[in-house]
């Protein structure tokens, strides 16, 4: 079995148990996760807020004005779901999580309207 077949494979798995979200969601997420990392020191552990805006950033630098569109279509409609994304991936064993870590730590972080819409940087007055 290939890389990709087994990505494919826990793809399929993901989705059929939380079929709310498109595996391209939990894609997108290690994506945000990696950029995250990347851009540290040191590697460490990453909170709810850091990867949360993380996703952000990364979805503006890719979709630009389309981004809030683009993860609500994945159904990533609020930052609450980014915690769900994440949570079903520790879950299948594809993330791990500290102590600490819960599903709350991702809650009302930023307004979709507000992050991807009102603050884009062609909206943004000085």
């Amino acid at each position: 079995m290939t890389d990709l077949q087994f990505a494919d494979e826990v793809l399929d798995e993901l989705q059929e148990k939380h079929p709310r979200f498109h595996p391209r969601a939990y894609v997108f997420v290690l994506q945000a996760l990696h950029a995250v990392i990347g851009g540290l020191d040191e590697p460490r552990h990453i909170t709810g807020p850091e990867l949360a805006e993380g996703v952000r950033t990364l979805a503006l630098e890719q979709f630009g004005p389309l981004a809030r569109t683009v993860l609500e279509h994945w159904g990533i409609h609020e930052t609450e779901d980014m915690g769900r994304v994440v949570f079903a991936m520790v879950e299948h064993g594809i993330l791990v999580k500290q102590d600490g870590d819960r599903p709350e730590d991702f809650a009302d972080l930023f307004d979709f309207e507000e992050a991807f819409e009102l603050n884009y940087p062609w909206n943004a007055r000085p």
